[in-house]
């Protein structure tokens, strides 16, 4: 048999010559760039597939992160020039503002005769302090550094006396609980638990919501970083469920279902905080700087979780449908999920060596934190004797410690803060400033639960100043206590209070906590809506732990 002849070899030269380039003319009405054309596919491409070729692909459930693209990369042909390098060094307005805060109380307001001059110079020192946290001249650290030096140079205070809160233990416990959170999110235990109740709950958008918030406060308790949480499990979940949806962000698409997920996950996440004791670190500095104050809370892990636990739990249901009605997502169904989840946990396969390692611990130090007391060891030695273990078994290694800048970036200025708060209640300046509030108070007249609801209103939105939950504690926790003992309100009450507040501010803002940039960022919320629905889910937390809060605490003797 004669092969068969190619019917491209068959045709006329003559037809070949009239259409040399039939293919042009299509590739120019396809083309995004006249400057890039795409390259010219086989003769065996359908157009479909070029088509496809173009579009962004779907992410799996959590997509792989990457620190460049290339398809990011400028094309030289059009790109602008050069822009100059950022100027090195301090903003100099923030650093005038906030050098002449400092010096206008040192040196323009009297000292007044029942504070000793060197509790005063501290106090110009602090308050300089904060308002450079605030504006910003430096990152945190390095201006919390300056006022540390400026307090040592000035002979306010001692260099022992000026270094001494690095040894406080709470600080430390701070610091591993960022190692924890590493722990969760290098094994992907965080990931599986999350997945499982994306699994069970995510056939509707509001079941989805209500998955992602249960899995949150389910694995708060022995993930205390509201940071880490956010960016190392939520938010790629909810952003490769949004994108499968067709949900792109910075998109009008934005609001078919990421622009929900993000702002109920972002509202609910302040309540799993408060929840428990060891769900955020704040948590555990607010405690200490009670001690500081003589307030000693026995069995502080049962002990909040009881007083917030009805509360809290009231908010999480409430949450999300709330929002659920105010801010819609376009997509009421996602019957999707539930199967992609599960077969995300099928790519995952069977829980590693290093996720039973971490769970294992993860039970052990809980059970410590929450019955220590009992067997006298203290929180930060339970956490001491967990990251030894995920040391030993290799889940952690110390250069994952190392790179863990967040944690010795917290370390460095957090110290400074409780060292200079600390040291101006040994001084008598928060004793002087309660007493000066508490005369205030009883020129009006106020009963003592009057009192309390007009500072913790103070306290909570006075958070708009303030770029993070800690630094706000550092710096008003112990004053704001103070007024309340000086008040009449009962120690316990005032403690916790201020403490679960210190957690609902962190929702306020784009910029008012960890998570709150971390799902900002993410490109699905617009300023508008995270500041208008910021200030109503804070008016519906508050009556929320007002009311069930008003009954529960009651029944459970607070006051």
């Amino acid at each position: 048999m004669e092969p068969m002849a190619s019917p491209l070899a068959a045709r006329p030269s003559a037809l070949l010559r009239r259409r040399p380039i039939p293919a042009l003319p299509r590739r120019r009405l396809i083309s995004a760039t006249p400057l890039r054309p795409p390259p010219q596919p086989s003769a065996a491409s359908p157009p479909s597939i070029r088509h496809r070729r173009r579009r962004r692909p779907k992410p799996s459930l959590f997509p792989a992160r990457s620190s460049s693209s290339q398809s990011d990369s400028p094309n030289p042909a059009s790109s602008p020039l050069p822009l100059p390098p950022p100027r090195e060094g301090a903003k100099l307005i923030p650093l005038a503002i906030s050098l002449a805060v400092g010096l206008a109380i040192w040196f323009l307001v009297p000292t007044p005769a029942e504070v000793t001059p060197q509790a005063w110079q501290l106090l110009a020192i602090f308050l300089s302090t904060i308002t450079g946290l605030i504006l910003g001249p430096l990152p945190i650290a390095a201006w919390a550094f300056l006022g540390l030096t400026a307090s040592v140079a000035t002979k306010t205070l001692t260099f022992s006396a000026a270094f001494d809160a690095f040894e406080n233990e709470v600080i430390w416990l701070i610091v591993i609980s960022f190692f924890f959170a590493r722990g969760f999110v290098k094994t992907g235990l965080g990931d599986r638990i999350a997945t499982y109740f994306v699994k069970w709950l995510g056939k509707s958008t509001l079941g989805l919501s209500y998955g992602l918030t249960v899995s949150e406060a389910f694995i708060a308790p022995a993930m205390p970083s509201t940071t880490a949480r956010a960016g190392g499990v939520f938010l790629p979940i909810i952003q490769s469920l949004s994108l499968s949806a067709g949900s792109e962000p910075g998109e009008r698409s934005a609001g078919r279902l990421g622009s929900y997920l993000v702002m109920s996950q972002f509202q609910s996440s302040s309540n799993s905080s408060a929840l428990f004791l060891t769900a955020a670190a704040q948590n555990l500095l607010c405690l200490k700087l009670a001690e500081e104050l003589g307030i000693h809370i026995a069995s502080p892990w049962l002990s909040w979780f009881e007083a917030a636990s009805l509360p809290a739990i009231a908010s999480l249901l409430a949450t999300p449908y709330i929002l659920y009605k105010i801010f819609p997502p376009e997509i009421k169904d996602t019957p999707d999920a539930p199967a992609i989840a599960t077969k995300r946990l099928e790519e995952m396969g069977p829980a590693t060596r290093n996720e039973w390692v971490m769970i294992c611990t993860m039970v052990f130090a809980v059970s410590l934190w929450v019955f220590g007391d009992a067997l006298g060891i203290s929180s930060v030695v339970a956490a001491m004797l967990g990251l030894s273990i995920l040391l030993l078994f290799g889940v952690l290694n110390w250069d994952d410690c190392l790179s863990e800048k967040s944690a010795w970036d917290t370390l460095a200025w957090f110290a400074v803060l409780v060292g200079m708060a600390e040291q101006l209640t040994n001084l008598g300046i928060v004793t002087w400033m309660s007493n000066c509030v508490a005369e205030s108070l009883q020129h009006f007249s106020l009963s003592w639960p009057a009192a309390f609801c007009i500072l913790q209103a103070s306290y909570f939105f006075i958070h708009y100043l303030f770029a993070s939950q800690t630094a706000h504690v550092g710096a008003l926790y112990s004053a704001f206590l103070a007024m309340h003992l000086a008040a009449g309100v009962p120690h316990v009450l005032a403690t916790l209070a201020l403490a679960y507040n210190t957690n609902l501010f962190g929702a306020l803002t784009h910029y008012s906590s960890g998570q709150a940039a971390v799902y900002f960022g993410v490109g699905y919320l617009d300023l508008p809506d995270i500041f208008r629905l910021g200030f109503i889910t804070a008016l519906i937390n508050a009556l929320i732990w007002a009311s069930v809060g008003t009954f529960w605490w009651k029944f459970l003797g607070l006051y």
